[in-house]
């Protein structure tokens, strides 16, 4: 989606656009966009939700919420090109997230040419813009998990897939514009998520969490699999990740937009790895069941681009006072099972 429209330059004094108009959230069906935009329709701010969407029930991700308008995907460049003074703000979660998605073309179209597009609107008409970058972008983690500020730094990263590289694509071009001194919106903010998990995801199908998936398989009253180890640092099931609450991610987004001149790439994770196994027996304590849990060999085209962790330094959020105080593992996963079984239709 290239969006071809003409911006304003904000202001006539030369003063920021209004933050208080019409906020735009990208993606808006999906799975963290959806919980945002309820968030900020909850909070009294009329919210556009930008959209396609199709057949796998993700309206239902947004019974609860009253918006202003909502739009298809292709339609926003015209809807832009029409409301661009009533815009206060955007949010931009679209884009095909996932990992295993093989159209590098439409990876293009959807994860960087609307990105950046998106950004250069902002800059012009002075607003606010949060996009979601990823994880993805450190690639194995072999150079760690810092969100640095750097573009030195950040160019050294290696992501595994085209999903991560169309991520630090975009990181990487909006540091750039940054350091050569191009215009940058007011405020803005790259979002590095960790692995999320929370209400409103059944509609990623395989590329919902895996806490999601143990909740179904339990329910069913199957033997949850995790896969073997194929490294001997990690012990089966032992494999470790920085699991997120979507809520959290929810209160780090409404953080930024209520901080004024906010500005970088933030990692929005807990910055504690757990394993897998600990994730699953979380789940069946919230459930109130004994562990069943047995092992499986990964599947090979998925060895060679396995990350075995991945943990958020998340000093700049803090520092920024943007990261809440985040859930336990535990705690989360107690949160979402009792969901679940209050919302038995996702």
């Amino acid at each position: 989606m290239a969006l071809a429209v003409e911006c304003g330059e904000g202001g006539m004094d030369g003063s920021v656009t209004d933050h208080t108009g019409l906020v735009l959230v990208t993606g808006g069906a999906g799975f963290i966009g959806s919980n945002v935009a309820l968030a900020l329709a909850a909070q009294g701010r009329q919210v556009v939700i930008c959209d396609d969407l199709g057949a796998d029930a993700r309206w239902m991700n947004l019974r609860e919420g009253t918006f202003h308008d909502i739009i298809a995907i292709d339609d926003l460049p015209r809807w832009l090109s029409g409301h661009e003074d009533e815009v206060g703000a955007i949010v931009h979660m679209g884009a095909i997230s996932a990992t295993t998605e093989r159209d590098v073309d439409r990876i293009v179209r959807l994860n960087i040419r609307a990105s950046l597009d998106l950004w250069a609107l902002c800059a012009r008409i002075g607003i606010p813009f949060i996009y979601a970058s990823s994880a993805a972008t450190y690639g194995d983690g072999a150079l760690g998990f810092d969100d640095t500020q750097d573009l030195g730094q950040l160019e050294r990263l290696k992501p595994l897939n085209a999903y991560g590289w169309s991520k630090h694509f975009v990181d990487r071009r909006i540091l750039a514009d940054r350091d050569r001194g191009a215009p940058t919106p007011p405020s803005w903010a790259g979002l590095k998520f960790f692995n999320v998990y929370g209400p409103r995801e059944s509609h990623k199908g395989p590329m919902r969490s895996v806490i999601h998936q143990i909740y179904q398989t339990i329910e069913r009253g199957e033997t949850v699999t995790l896969f073997k180890s194929d490294n001997p640092d990690y012990p089966e099931g032992g494999q470790m990740r920085d699991f997120i609450h979507v809520d959290d991610c929810v209160r780090f987004i409404l953080n930024v937009l209520a901080k004024p001149g906010t500005a970088g790439i933030f990692n929005v994770g807990t910055g504690q790895a757990r394993t897998f196994r600990e994730l699953a027996v979380a789940t069946f304590a919230a459930m109130g069941r004994e562990p069943e849990i047995s092992y499986v060999d990964m599947p090979p085209a998925l060895r060679a681009r396995y990350q075995y962790f991945t943990e958020a330094k998340t000093g700049r959020g803090v520092a920024g006072q943007l990261a809440p105080n985040y859930r336990s593992l535990e705690d989360g996963a107690a949160e979402y099972v009792a969901w679940l079984r209050d919302n038995p239709d996702f």
